[in-house]
């Protein structure tokens, strides 16, 4: 991997990471894309970058993360049915991952759902900042689907959210400080792979520290920007785009065109 390589991950990462798009998948997409998809290192690399952008959130939020020690655990209560389930099915995952094609297709459904998702909770919303326990475990079960790739973590624990009556902003600033636990315990699970298979090396810590500080400022920007877009106008134009990134490959695919152009 170039660093070239490496820049390119990492504005997707930080782009939508937070967005309801799936980071996941645009980045095995775009790895494909490069010709680099097939390295170990990548999925490595994938996977650890997504710590720059939860740094992002926690610089963004952090008065949110002085509150009591309450508000830690509806975070935990919210991340457990996807730590457990994901640790579950961690190989059946790790081999979705390597499928273009089913995250094409997540895309696909994914964006349906987005489409009609306005319509469907449009009745009273309120603000919200701290969701009760039963709340918190909802909208933990939401966050499972996010281990089919692409079908976006952020998607489905916005929708969590509003499920139990949020309105955007508020099951959005949640879907983003879930993410911190969520993200870090999946990017300390690859980590320890990686060291226990072999160990990078420097030119590797040099890349994942690079695309981390990417992914970090893109991250910043592109968090508070998806809230305001999001409060205003909704999830429809994140459905479209979606479900044409998606069909796209899918037709790529099925014309046995290269996903390589690099």
């Amino acid at each position: 991997m170039s660093y070239w390589h490496a820049l390119l991950l990492a504005i997707v990462e930080g782009l939508t990471e937070f967005l309801p798009v799936s980071s996941t998948g645009h980045m095995i997409i775009v790895a494909n894309l490069l010709g680099i998809g097939q390295f170990a290192f990548t999925d490595t690399f994938i996977t650890s970058i997504q710590f720059g952008a939860i740094l992002a959130v926690v610089v963004l939020y952090w008065r949110r993360f002085l509150q009591s020690f309450d508000f830690y655990l509806k975070l935990a209560a919210a991340f457990i049915p996807f730590g457990l389930l994901g640790f579950v099915l961690k190989d059946y995952i790790e081999e979705l991952l390597k499928s273009v094609t089913v995250v094409a297709a997540s895309l696909v459904v994914g964006g349906i759902v987005l489409l009609f998702i306005d319509r469907w909770f449009s009745g009273a919303r309120k603000e919200v900042t701290t969701p009760s326990f039963p709340q918190a475990i909802k909208i933990g079960l939401f966050q499972c689907l996010a281990l089919v790739p692409g079908v976006s973590r952020s998607a489905a624990t916005i929708v969590g959210g509003l499920s139990q009556g949020f309105d955007r902003r508020s099951a959005a600033d949640f879907s983003f400080l879930l993410a911190v636990p969520t993200m870090f315990v999946i990017t300390a699970y690859q980590l320890y792979k990686t060291y226990k298979v072999a160990a990078p090396g420097a030119e590797d810590i040099k890349l994942l520290l690079f695309g981390n500080v990417v992914a970090f400022i893109v991250a910043l920007l592109a968090v508070k920007s998806f809230v305001d877009f999001v409060s205003r106008y909704g999830f429809r134009a994140f459905g479209l785009y979606r479900i044409v990134v998606g069909i796209v490959i899918l037709v790529m695919i099925a014309l046995g065109i290269p996903l390589q152009i690099i």
